[in-house]
């Protein structure tokens, strides 16, 4: 199916929530602003679950900036009208609009009904099989498709990432009342690029200011999950599609966090 023919099967919807039983658990990865890494924490979160041996996916639902293709090394396209996912090197089912595109480098020019429509289309339409986990990478903002995920797709949480400017700081706001007003659970805040490590001397360097996230995590009464370096190592991953070999704890910190203890899938 190719991404002119999605689009003509996306047709306006209600907003009621839309089950998938097969999939136990749905945690989304949202942010106020762009830049900040959004994408390459939901490709560690995703990663990080798989490892622990859990059946696990992604919805890409950023779908006019779509990344985690690119990040996994994926580029074949989907070829069912069950819109199978493709899957990573360890076996992650991925759904991104980049992956029906003729040119992963060609725009997508769609408004506001199109793309809430695509992301409906992908949880309910796509032939995920049984999930442990579906994270589902969100655009930066609170616009159409963070509040069509919000609306139709029965959450457990969001985590929401940041970076130590103050800008960063006080847009994440928006996206933590966000999802309080739609009475979704906020998992944890993770604060992006937080320092550099000079691989000279091995001091830390604070290249964005000092961190605010552990601020931000208190005075708004959630769960502060990491402070995560800039890395050189990770930067080079997501750009080869090799992000699966890079080293994080950043799965087991939200499990620790939130006590999310649950057996695999069979």
């Amino acid at each position: 199916m190719s991404a002119d023919g999605l689009a003509k099967n996306i047709k306006n919807e209600g907003m009621e929530k839309i089950l998938r039983p097969d999939v136990k658990h749905v945690i989304a990865v949202m942010s106020g602003k762009g830049g900040v890494g959004k994408s390459s924490i939901t490709a560690l979160l995703a990663a990080g679950a798989r490892k622990e041996g859990f059946k696990t996916g992604i919805l890409d639902a950023d779908i006019t900036g779509p990344s985690i293709p690119c990040m996994f090394g994926l580029k074949t396209s989907p070829e069912s009208k069950k819109l199978t996912p493709a899957e990573s090197s360890l076996g992650i089912k991925i759904i991104s609009l980049n992956l029906f595109l003729v040119n992963e480098d060609d725009p997508v020019i769609w408004r506001g009904p199109l793309i809430g429509g695509a992301v409906k289309q992908f949880w309910k339409d796509v032939d995920w099989g049984k999930l442990d986990y579906l994270f589902i990478d969100l655009p930066p903002g609170t616009a159409d498709a963070p509040l069509t995920v919000m609306q139709s797709i029965p959450l457990d949480g969001v985590v929401v990432v940041s970076s130590p400017q103050d800008l960063a700081g006080r847009i994440v706001k928006k996206a933590l009342k966000m999802a309080k007003s739609m009475s979704i659970p906020v998992l944890g805040l993770v604060e992006n690029m937080s320092y550099f490590t000079c691989p000279h001397c091995g001091d830390k360097i604070n290249i964005f200011g000092p961190p605010k996230g552990e601020k931000v995590a208190r005075e708004t009464g959630i769960p502060f999950l990491a402070s995560l370096p800039l890395d050189e190592d990770l930067s080079h991953c997501c750009d080869n599609g090799t992000v699966e070999t890079f080293s994080s704890n950043l799965f087991k910190q939200l499990l620790d966090s939130q006590k999310l203890k649950m057996k695999k899938s069979v």
